[in-house]
Formats: C-alpha cells, sequence, structure tokens
C-alpha cells in the first residue's frame, strides 16, 4: 500500500470538495481549484474526511494512487491557508518594485525586467530587495518564483543574483595569483 496515498486528508472548516466523475472540485475561503484525476483512482469524502483509493495493485496505479492525495491535499492546504514563496535580490543596486500588479526587477541589466503576474498569483514587495510569491496553487507558486529567479540566478563568485530566501549559494575561490 502506498505509504502517502493511504494518508487521510482532513478537510478543515470551510472547506468543500466534490467529485464529478474524474474532476475532483476544492472550494474554501481563498477560492476554488479542480483537478482532473486518473479513472484507476477513486476519491471519497466522509465525515470531513478524504480518501484516495486506488483499484488494483499494478505499478501505474501505486505511483498515481500516491500523486493524487498529495495533488488534493495540496489543494485543500491552497484554498484554506494559501502558498507563498519568498524571494531576495543580493546584489549592489538590486531592487524590486510593483507596478500595478506586475514586477519590475532592476538586477544589473541596462534595462528594468517587468514580470507579469499571472492569474491567481499575487506580488508583494514589503523591501526593495525582498519579493513575495503569493497564491493559492503550489505548482504555480513555486513555478512563477522559479522564473523570477531565471532572471538573475546567484552566480558563485560574489553572490550576486536572485534567491530563495533562506538558499545556501555555494561560493567559489576567485582567480589564484601567481607569485
Amino acid at each position: 500500500m502506498s505509504r502517502i496515498g493511504k494518508e487521510p486528508i482532513e478537510m478543515p472548516s470551510g472547506v468543500e470538495m466534490s467529485v464529478d466523475g474524474d474532476v475532483v472540485t476544492v472550494k474554501g475561503p481563498k477560492g476554488t481549484l479542480s483537478q482532473t484525476i486518473d479513472p484507476r483512482i477513486s476519491v471519497s469524502v466522509e465525515d470531513g474526511v478524504i480518501t484516495v483509493a486506488r483499484e488494483n495493485d499494478e505499478r501505474d496505479a501505486r505511483a498515481l494512487h500516491g500523486l493524487f492525495r498529495a495533488l488534493i491535499a495540496n489543494m485543500v492546504v491552497g484554498v484554506s491557508a494559501g502558498y507563498v514563496k519568498e524571494l531576495q535580490a543580493v546584489g549592489v543596486g538590486y531592487r524590486a518594485a510593483l507596478k500595478g500588479s506586475a514586477l519590475e526587477l532592476q538586477v544589473g541589466f541596462s534595462h528594468p525586467v517587468t514580470i507579469e503576474a499571472p492569474q491567481g498569483i499575487t506580488f508583494e514587495v514589503p523591501e526593495q530587495t525582498k519579493i513575495v510569491v503569493a497564491g493559492i496553487d503550489k505548482q504555480l507558486v513555486g513555478q512563477v518564483a522559479a522564473n523570477i529567479r531565471r532572471v538573475r540566478p546567484p552566480e558563485p563568485y560574489k553572490g550576486k543574483g536572485i534567491r530563495y530566501v533562506g538558499e545556501q549559494v555555494r561560493r567559489k575561490a576567485g582567480k589564484a595569483g601567481v607569485s
């Protein structure tokens, strides 16, 4: 039995889930998310607890069992609490600013880089060097944060660039001088 798949999912108060054929929809105070599930996987709701089961013990079904349980658990957390990723810009003159709902980055290029917020994602800039990406879809929040980091990833010699808060950047020694 899948160790992840067999765990029940507790639904917090204010969260509703419905299963319509092969589409699972989760509604909560922050919004609504839906996911198409494989026909080999069944989802049931009883007394505020979601259980995910599979029809047989084939290898593919076992893999999908844990996958869809994790996806549904992420949807429940997303519509109730939401997800947040924090990034920081490290470098002289590196800064971020909000222009409407878009994020404008000054990260050492001759021009500012503008990143539009996709549907369901919000940007916050509490400090000039700190960027907060928030939303209800865990995958989308992570992808948008990765796209922002990709604009100027941290480099190993001086450590300049955009990194996740708490990320450790391995530093390299510079050129060795010849004596």
